[in-house]
């Protein structure tokens, strides 16, 4: 049997393995799939995990509780030499090992770009992985509960109740909004501490936000925004955030305890570096419209594909300005189907179909009951935007097992409000342990016996008193 193996288990890599083990029949393909981590995130979620609108749990997807027919290696794929056709698999704690394949699907998806900006690294959080929105949903919640205990003025106080978030996209707007409106229920938890403490600035570099829906549009979510109490700084860049103080190009610093960093993503690097295959200058690999990998002739590399944020994949409705699909899951999910197909196409000696898919519109949820839709000229804002947004990404979140807990969650939030217990100290489970465990006393060194003082030798004295 010819031996695929899918580098990564997102959303194209998931959907990828799903939809062929649908498509191929028995016996007459081997699936095998790679990836670090044992489920699939739905990355739209996110937010409101952060908020505590959803469980962080419902926003996964087990691979090997849906893919049934699938070989799960949990490991990392750090090389890939195409011309030989084999695979650098390296498990956690074990040692490399080479694994040899026949086609190669490469959706190993993107991470947080970041820029060498001082103290970023140290002291910001990005949000594209379930852990990171526990640990914003998280963080959030216990600033609250220690700025509770301290005086009004400190210093400290007014530190823990602000929030930076970096980037005015789709993920940072909505990661925004949905903190802010957390935060505004969590004031009527804390009588001790007042609506105006609490302080939510969000930066961007360019002059609008939300490029993907028009700026009417925008410009409404700004205004929507600044009647909640968050301050959007537009034409700003972030340039210091040392010891948690986050300073801007605008000479303004905001000391803060929570910095959310959604400034962009980029194609894994660890991957893409590891390979032979083809990229182009943003680091992503190349392909052609039907998501087969190409050199810079469009000479295609047999045996390769790849989708999802980690491939230049062509758009055939000529609606975006590079020429490229943008990395999102609404064209990594599409994408993956296709690939699916093509792949199995192939297989049979049929020709690959290309990928094409005109964007239907935008939807973003900004806290409950409030969102917005922008499809063409037309646009739902506020509860019916909301109602759009929950209806959307919860028949999208892939297996009815899923969609069934992600809707029973919502449910009980409507009667019973939002989940706001935070379990900070999960990300050291054994710090409560460890201070009252008891430990072995340190070994009792035997006393050391008085020695008379020394003498000087006898033939010394000897020597000495023959001399005098």
């Amino acid at each position: 049997m010819p031996k695929i193996l899918i580098v990564g288990g997102g959303y194209a890599g998931f959907y990828t393995a799903w939809k062929l083990e649908k498509q191929l029949r028995r016996g007459e393909a081997e699936i095998i799939m790679v990836d670090p981590l044992p489920y699939m995130t739905y990355l739209p979620f996110l937010p409101e995990v952060a908020a505590g609108s959803i469980e962080a749990r419902h926003t996964v997807v087990s691979h090997r509780r849906h893919l049934k027919r699938t070989q799960m290696i949990t490991a990392r794929v750090t090389g890939i030499d195409h011309a030989n056709k084999t695979a650098t698999i390296t498990p956690e704690g074990g040692e490399p090992y080479e694994l040899e394949y026949d086609q190669i699907v490469v959706t190993a998806g993107s991470v947080s770009r970041t820029f060498p900006i001082p103290g970023i690294a140290e002291n910001a959080v990005g949000l594209k992985s379930v852990e990171e929105a526990v640990y914003v949903r998280d963080t959030l919640i216990s600033n609250f509960e220690q700025a509770s205990a301290l005086p009004v003025g400190d210093p400290l106080r007014q530190r823990l109740l602000t929030v930076v978030v970096v980037g005015g996209g789709f993920a940072g707007i909505e990661t925004f909004a949905e903190l802010r409106s957390l935060a505004s229920s969590l004031v009527g938890t804390y009588p001790e501490i007042s609506f105006d403490e609490t302080r939510f600035h969000l930066i961007e570099a360019m002059g609008r936000i939300m490029p993907e829906v028009s700026l009417p549009t925008s410009e409404w979510v700004l205004k929507d925004l600044a009647q909640r109490g968050a301050h959007v700084h537009l034409e700003t860049q972030v340039t210091s955030a040392v010891d948690g103080v986050v300073e801007t190009s605008t000479g303004e610093s905001y000391p803060s305890g929570l910095i959310v960093w959604t400034a962009g993503v980029m194609a894994n690097p660890q991957v893409v570096r590891g390979s032979d295959l083809p990229t182009e200058p943003r680091g992503r690999i190349t392909t052609q419209a039907d998501l087969r990998v190409v050199d810079a002739d469009k000479n295609v590399v047999e045996g390769a594909w790849a989708a999802g944020d980690i491939a230049a994949v062509p758009d055939k409705t000529g609606g975006l300005p590079d020429g490229t699909c943008v990395p999102n899951a609404q064209h990594a999910v599409r994408q993956a189907k296709r690939l699916a197909k093509n792949l199995v196409g192939v297989l049979r000696g049929d020709a690959p179909i290309d990928y094409f898919h005109k964007n239907l519109g935008a939807v973003a949820g900004l806290g409950l009951y409030n969102g917005v839709f922008q499809s063409g000229k037309f646009a739902l804002k506020g509860f019916l935007a909301w109602v759009a947004h929950r209806g959307y990404h919860g028949l999208a979140m892939p297996t009815w097992e899923r969609k069934w807990r992600v809707l029973w969650g919502w449910w009980h939030n409507l009667w019973l409000g939002r989940d706001t217990v935070q379990l900070e100290w999960v990300q050291r489970p054994r710090t409560f342990f460890e201070t009252f465990a008891s430990r072995p006393k340190p070994p009792v060194e035997a006393p050391v016996e008085d020695k008379p003082a020394e003498t000087a030798p006898v033939e010394n004295e000897k020597v000495e008193t023959a001399a005098q």
